[in-house]
């Protein structure tokens, strides 16, 4: 499954990509965030793997994220795997004017098991998460 979702950030590209390059940010616009732990690779660097804990409600999901590239803003890939999921992401950050900023994330997901089934019977229900932390952290950008 893939699809592409984007926002409209009224800051200036160089602030919004600093917001979004620190983790510990993460904990600001994520929503059921619990921890962020840097395993191996030099952070923000290609082959960085870091574990990153959720949980909503009862339930927890642990994923590691591996980044892929980073060239900023031009492009941040990460891949992140879970149970039954691999997840390709590339966030890429536009330029509209001094003061506005198009974020652009780009998401492939690849599923095993369960998860087929579950993606199968609700793809929208990634794209609505996807939506939801785009806005999420353009409200987070906005009030810096």
């Amino acid at each position: 499954m893939r699809y592409s979702v984007e926002v409209k950030i009224n800051k200036p590209i160089d602030k919004v990509v600093t917001l979004f390059d620190d983790p510990n940010n993460m904990y600001e616009w994520m929503e059921g965030l619990k921890s962020f732990e840097h395993l191996e690779g030099n952070p923000s660097e290609p082959g960085a793997k870091s574990l990153l804990k959720f949980q909503n409600g009862r339930r927890k999901i642990e994923m590691v994220e591996t980044i892929i590239k980073n060239n900023l803003p031009e492009e941040l890939t990460t891949t992140y795997e879970a149970k039954g999921v691999f997840n390709i992401v590339k966030n890429r950050f536009l330029p509209i004017s001094n003061n506005e900023t198009k974020y652009i994330s780009e998401q492939e997901f690849q599923f095993k098991g369960f998860m087929k089934v579950i993606g199968f019977l609700m793809p929208g229900a990634f794209k609505k998460q996807s939506i939801k932390y785009l806005n999420d952290f353009k409200a987070f950008a906005e009030k810096q």
